[in-house]
């Protein structure tokens, strides 16, 4: 079973790479974009005899004690069988 956890910053949070990565879009022409916010993605291979809502546990507590810094990030949680 495998666990995927997405960690952004929150709305409120500033972010200085995702404005360069923006700014550097815009300049290959890409003019559509309204705004670009970066994060980190996580995959997390469990245990196959956890059940999916074991597994989600696993994934979330590991996510909020380990992988996102609760002050100025959100993180969310896939489980894939």
């Amino acid at each position: 079973m495998k666990a995927k956890v997405y960690v952004t910053l929150k709305p409120s949070v500033l972010d200085p790479q995702g404005k360069a990565i923006h700014h550097s879009a815009e300049l290959l022409g890409f003019d559509t974009i309204l705004d670009i916010r970066q994060g980190k993605y996580f995959e997390i291979q469990l245990a196959d005899n956890l059940s999916e809502t074991e597994a989600n546990e696993v994934a979330t507590n590991i996510a909020k004690d380990v992988l996102a810094n609760p002050v100025i990030e959100d993180f969310r949680v896939e489980i894939e069988k």
